[in-house]
């Protein structure tokens, strides 16, 4: 038992290595200052993204505050990248939304204690590697159908649509409703998010410092409560935002609960995962640094175990802020602690304020949003790709936006994985040679000539890894020969590796091979198929004078057995 304690003990300092604590070895104050300066501009950046990433979520302004706040503290303290920001993110309103209205608030907060715990294993069982290798057009999909959905979700206060009744959650009952009321429209809301839009597009050519979102965020405030503009506002929806950090609370969790939270709770881990590492791979192009995908993702993990027990949704990296403090000079993770102070302090001193903001701006807001997290482009360019690409893609995009995002993430996993292996089965299969192998294989000895098989003598090639989905090609292969040989070649130098089905139909080969008085060789293995040659017994079965090196060793033992024969 100490053994093992020591073992875990062992592998965490192994995986877990928080960047802050390397920067400080070589912290000083030219760096604080650089630090700083992106830290506050960061934390003004996201004040009304974590707003209105809040509300379209479907819970209140306060959710997506103290979520910036606690998230991004804890990702940068504990996380694996030097410039990383964290915090609620646009990818996450989808799902968010879907939760708090099929368990409400306090289920949320259990799937994403149970997301964190997830995120933590993962990190613990150094997957970090493994999750940034997701297939590209899943990820293209999955952000696209999101960037629809909450595009969709914005039409209401966009439009400031003069409804009593709920928007319905369905897609098509969704846009169906919005035509049905589209003479319900408040015309000073539609202009307001007009405006926003354009100055959250325009806004960058003017001044890349100070951003857009504010800016449009400031000048509406201003003119609804200077000309009492006839529009709703955060304070009319939700009342004015309460300036402080909720007292801890936990939620109450049983077993029936946990089961049916536990798809929402991996659809959040997985899709935080995927988003934090690419985070931290676009930060890692810009900065020229390395960051640490284990220790990011328990970072990742501790965050939103702890951020929901204060009142907090779901959180990891986002995209658009870390880029924000790398262009402003964000050298450490101490530019992230500083813009989540910063937040902190916007949220006590100026909260009261927040409940002038119109809706319809926070709706332009997220509508820019959603455009710069569309991928349009990349959409377009895969369209153009192998039609496997373009089923993935499409059955991940249609599903997320019509039926559910858990849904797509496994129904375009699933999809992946069968054109993946229908990929392999394609290129991998089993050849029979009778007379003579070329001078180009590269396995032949002697280049300048051909290399005759001889009487009596058959190769069976095996091309590509021996798995399940190819292990039958041996059985196919013999059936298309019509005369029984005295020695069987089972080349395998072009095998990277076999699974228990190709083993097991390799074995059953050799024993009706043997049956038949037979002699197998088997000729190329590497070491891992080696191995599994071993540890099968296939190895003892056909005899250790009966494994080759290579083609040319098979050859010379098969004309052995065959000249025994005669003598």
């Amino acid at each position: 038992m100490l053994a093992l304690t020591e073992k875990i003990k062992l592998n965490i300092k192994e995986v877990f290595h928080p960047k802050l604590f390397t920067t400080l070895k070589t912290y000083d104050r030219q760096t604080f200052y650089s630090d700083l300066v992106a830290g506050l501009i960061v934390g003004v950046v996201a004040l009304p993204l974590a707003i209105a990433f809040g509300i379209a979520s479907g819970v209140t302004p306060e959710h997506g505050l103290i979520t910036a706040i606690i998230a991004g503290f804890l990702i940068s303290f504990l996380g694996g990248s030097r410039v990383q920001i964290g915090g609620p993110t646009g990818a996450f309103i989808v799902i968010i939304y879907g939760i708090v209205q099929q368990y409400g608030v306090d289920g949320l907060m259990v799937a994403t204690i149970m997301a964190g715990l997830m995120l933590v294993a993962m990190g613990l069982l150094r997957l970090g590697s493994i999750i940034k290798f997701m297939p590209y057009p899943i990820v293209v999909g999955f952000t696209s159908g999101i960037a629809v959905v909450i595009f969709s979700n914005q039409i209401r206060d966009l439009l400031g649509l003069k409804v009593t009744e709920a928007v319905p959650a369905d897609f098509i009952e969704k846009w169906t409703f919005y035509a049905k009321h589209i003479s319900d429209v408040n015309y000073w809301s539609a202009g307001i998010a007009l405006f926003t839009i354009l100055v959250v597009a325009l806004w960058p050519k003017v001044n890349k410092t100070i951003p857009g979102t504010l800016i449009a965020l400031i000048l509406t405030t201003i003119a609804v409560s200077l000309f009492e503009l006839p529009v709703e506002t955060i304070g009319s929806r939700f009342g004015e935002i309460k300036a402080g950090i909720p007292a801890p609370t936990l939620p109450i969790v049983n077993f029936e609960t946990f089961r049916m939270l536990l798809a929402p709770a991996f659809t959040i881990a997985i899709l935080g995962a995927i988003e934090s590492l690419l985070s931290a791979m676009v930060a890692d192009g810009a900065t020229g640094g390395r960051h640490r995908s284990n220790t990011e993702l328990i970072g990742q993990g501790v965050a939103n175990i702890v951020t929901p027990i204060f009142g907090g949704i779901p959180a990891t990296g986002a995209i658009a802020r870390t880029m924000t403090n790398i262009r402003n000079g964000g050298k450490t993770p101490v530019a992230g602690i500083i813009h989540s102070i910063t937040l902190l302090l916007i949220m006590l001193f100026f909260g009261k304020w927040a409940k002038l903001v119109p809706m319809s701006t926070l709706a332009g807001i997220l509508v820019m949003v959603a455009y710069n997290m569309s991928e349009w482009r990349s959409f377009r360019a895969l369209l153009g790709n192998h039609r496997f690409d373009v089923a993935v893609l499409l059955v991940t995009f249609f599903l997320t936006v019509l039926i559910d995002l858990t849904v797509a993430i496994q129904f375009g996993l699933l999809l992946a994985v069968l054109l993946f292996l229908r990929r392999i089965i394609e290129t991998s299969g089993v050849e029979v040679i009778e007379k003579e192998i070329s001078e180009e294989d590269a396995e032949v000895a002697d280049e300048t000539s051909k290399l005759i098989i001889p009487e009596g003598v058959d190769v069976f090639e095996v091309n590509g890894p021996f798995f399940f989905g190819v292990a039958s090609r041996f059985e196919e292969a013999e059936r298309n020969i019509t005369r029984t040989p005295r020695v069987r070649i089972v080349r395998l130098w072009r095998v990277p590796f076999m699974d228990a089905t190709g083993v097991n139909n390799l074995r059953n080969f050799i024993r009706m091979n043997l049956k038949k008085n037979v002699v197998v060789l088997l000729s190329g293995a590497n070491v891992k198929v080696k191995e599994a040659l071993e540890k099968s017994g296939i190895t003892d079965m056909v005899g250790k004078e009966n494994l080759c090196s290579d083609i040319n060793a098979a050859i010379l033992r098969a004309k052995e057995i065959i000249n025994s024969d005669l003598n």
